[in-house]
């Protein structure tokens, strides 16, 4: 347990261990938006349900203007209207949506005819199909529109209302606990005493969990004891689906999480070949679910982008991955001394990657005034003419 593990194995291990935690529901369509879908939904109806125009014009049968050019108008169609079928040798008067009336293939626009008399006067040659949206153009009945543990954004919403869904079967919201730890942390807003500072990670996390779409259901500080460590985490786990924590999972004497998880559950895996952020934790305590994140804030950050927030994520029967980087060239060297795989934060312009004077792990502001991070293999030397993967916070 003690050796370090790489990324991609750390990552399929959480991935694979966890299991979704969560119970489902049947809520109102307009009450879903950025829940998780917990089944498959197919198109019961074609979308469009019947063929229609696509223009304002005239519904043609192409038969017809074979050999003439000027047709009476038999019919007028509007969106929502019926239509009757097209009497031969005539055109329907139609409109953008309306449904095409049988025995017609083509629209003619308007603004390609001329009105003479109770004719109308074709100035094109019309091809069969021309602005018409053939039935099931955009959903066909059957298909699959969309698959379990989506999380539902506003496009998907508006397509389950295209099929007629009213109502949707989703996973009920993720409860997460949320513990920090360390006798110097401060709440903000108190004054500061001597040897403390205030805690970021709590509000970072809070923050961090409700934006990835779950609910942060209970937040807690334990001191460095293992009494307060061991009660906190007990209520934690009573209270909530998964629990994540920062600090107190490293090796230091008043590092006791670890500990306490090794007396009250199982210990899957700590300490991963990246930095910032080599202690993480991902363990069973109380029956419950954790994640223990490394303590100073940058580390913070980077694990919970890289590792909690999949794992929150497959708890709650959601289907995400790591953002698809891309890559960029870097404007620095540096020998590939380092022995773990090193995300950096930097600024990116015209796809060149500047790294931030400030790289320590309890430097939090660097990721502020940065665009992302570039990950820098273990064991890559960087040159100029390098190119690495650049992840955008924003993908996160």
């Amino acid at each position: 347990m003690s050796s370090l593990m790489p990324l991609q194995e750390a990552l399929e291990h959480i991935t694979h261990t966890l299991d979704v935690i969560t119970p489902t529901e049947i809520i109102p369509l307009l009450e879903a938006l950025g829940r998780v879908l917990a089944c498959d939904i197919e198109s019961p109806i074609n979308v469009p349900p019947a063929a229609n125009s696509a223009m304002d014009g005239y519904a043609v049968r192409c038969s017809d203007l074979a050999s003439q050019s000027d047709l009476i108008v038999s019919q007028r169609i509007a969106a929502g209207q019926p239509p009757s079928p097209l009497a031969e040798n005539s055109c329907a008067r139609i409109f953008t949506g309306a449904e095409i009336p049988a025995g017609a293939d083509a629209v003619v626009m308007q603004e390609n005819t001329e009105i003479q008399g109770d004719r109308i006067h074709f100035l094109e040659t019309v091809e069969t199909h021309q602005n018409i949206r053939p039935a099931g153009q955009d959903i066909a009945k059957g298909m699959k529109v969309l698959s379990q543990g989506k999380r539902l954004n506003a496009i998907d919403i508006g397509v389950l209302a295209s099929i007629g869904v009213a109502d949707v079967r989703v996973y009920c919201p993720l409860k997460v606990g949320i513990l920090t730890t360390g006798d110097e942390l401060q709440s903000p807003g108190a004054a500061l005493q001597p040897g403390q500072i205030y805690n970021s990670n709590g509000p970072l996390m809070t923050s961090l969990v409700q934006s990835a779409g779950h609910q942060a259901v209970k937040v807690m500080h334990a001191n460095d004891s293992v009494a307060d460590t061991e009660q906190a985490l007990q209520m934690l786990s009573e209270q909530c689906d998964i629990i994540l924590s920062s600090g107190g999972v490293s090796v230091g004497e008043e590092d006791h999480v670890k500990h306490t998880i090794e007396r009250n559950g199982t210990l899957h895996l700590w300490k991963i070949a990246i930095k910032p952020g080599k202690p993480l934790v991902f363990a069973n305590v109380f029956n419950t679910p954790f994640i223990g994140l490394p303590g100073n804030p940058s580390s913070t950050l980077v694990t919970f982008h890289l590792f909690a927030r999949l794992a929150l994520a497959k708890a709650a029967g959601e289907q995400l991955a790591l953002p698809t980087p891309y890559p960029v060239k870097c404007h620095f060297s540096r020998k590939g001394n380092q022995s773990r795989d090193e995300f950096l934060r930097v600024h990116v312009q015209n796809g060149i990657a500047t790294p931030h004077v400030q790289q320590s792990s309890g430097a939090l502001l660097a990721a502020s005034q940065t665009d992302g991070y570039l990950h820098v293999p273990a064991k890559h030397d960087v040159t100029p003419d390098s190119e690495f993967n650049f992840y955008p916070f924003a993908c996160f």
